[in-house]
């Protein structure tokens, strides 16, 4: 049953992790649709607030320190700041708030921010469940969208299929500048890093795959973004494209979020592993590809878009989980150089068309 009071004042929480936080989008937009007055105010991660800051639907950012408050439980001297932070939430006087995430800081945040109607899953972690007046059973095994657009159900909300990012309004040209020398014509982002090894296609296979793409046509360079933490993974791949006589740009550390958001959106295909690059795209446009192995792109792929996800094959049976640091790159290696660049120029010459 829908919910009857007056819906003014929204509090989404979805403070991390950056691919999550792309991915929440459609939860806003769905709230939007239905109480097109309401303000919609969403608590991120300050490293993540760019993403969602320019979003229509969204009125607001409160920005989550969570540098700031990392480690916190064992250091009394970060207490009083943690607890301040979490007294400022109750301040805007919510009417509804819906945690996204489900972890212990989110069931704080919704704990403490003071709303009338407090929406979570039932089986959220860390006891997340516990301040919740509105309790869902979520689907076993749905996508993760559809899981937070789930939460939705009692508040009387349909869901709206929106995955839309918008580049923050000075990214574009600041993009341009960061470029500046780059070559011409279109360009593939390869985003070849990931925090996890397991998730990782090898840096052999995304040379091949760049000397292939080039070669075909339809793209006449490759750019490499990433964070600062990860230029020295992301200098090897660039030095193995080139050694194929592939030009490449390296962008690691080079580019904030906004224009890593432009780069992405002037693209002509983002092929990414799983990771937070690849639902950035599906914001953006759509044009990419997702690389997978131990994760299933069902339930964290791009959504509603199968045919933007390529998996490396199992055995019949067999169970892998990338938490599982033993199994290396092995898993992701049975992904052939073959099936994603085939896959890839399909995409290309579909959207060409």
């Amino acid at each position: 049953m829908a919910i009857t009071i007056p819906v003014r004042q929204l509090l989404l929480l979805r403070p991390s992790a950056l691919g999550d936080v792309c991915r929440t989008v459609p939860v806003a937009a769905s709230l939007k649709a239905h109480w097109p007055e309401a303000e919609i105010h969403w608590v991120v991660q300050t490293a993540f607030a760019a993403v969602i800051e320019s979003h229509p639907a969204v009125t607001s950012v409160i920005r989550f320190p969570r540098e700031q408050f990392r480690g916190g439980a064992f250091r009394p001297h970060r207490w009083w700041g943690m607890l301040g932070w979490l007294r400022s939430l109750r301040r805007g006087q919510w009417d509804v708030a819906i945690d996204c995430q489900g972890l212990a800081r989110t069931g704080l945040m919704l704990a403490a921010c003071g709303a009338r109607v407090r929406v979570g899953d039932r089986a959220a972690r860390e006891g997340a469940w516990i301040p919740c007046t509105n309790r869902v059973t979520v689907p076993e095994g749905a996508h993760e969208v559809d899981r937070m657009l789930s939460l939705l159900k009692p508040l009387g909300v349909d869901p709206v299929r929106d995955t839309r990012l918008y580049v923050p309004a000075d990214a574009r040209q600041e993009w341009l500048q960061a470029a500046g020398g780059r070559p011409s014509g279109p360009c593939a982002v390869f985003a070849t890093t990931s925090r996890w090894e397991t998730k990782a296609w090898p840096g052999d296979c995304w040379a091949e795959l760049g000397e292939r793409l080039v070669a075909h046509g339809q793209v006449r360079w490759i750019a490499l973004p990433g964070a600062a933490s990860e230029r020295p993974q992301v200098a090897r791949t660039a030095a193995a494209l080139r050694e194929r006589g592939v030009e490449v740009v390296d962008y690691a550390g080079r580019t904030d979020l906004g224009q890593l958001m432009a780069m992405i959106e002037s693209a002509a295909i983002t092929i990414s592993n799983d990771s937070a690059a690849l639902h950035m795209a599906m914001g953006l446009g759509e044009r990419c590809l997702g690389l997978f192995g131990p994760t299933d792109p069902a339930k964290v792929g791009p959504w509603r878009r199968p045919d933007l996800a390529v998996r490396a094959p199992l055995e019949p049976g067999e169970a892998v989980s990338f938490r599982d640091r033993s199994i290396g790159e092995t898993v992701m290696r049975r992904l052939s150089v073959d099936t994603v660049c085939q896959r890839a120029i399909e995409l290309l010459e579909s959207w060409s068309r």
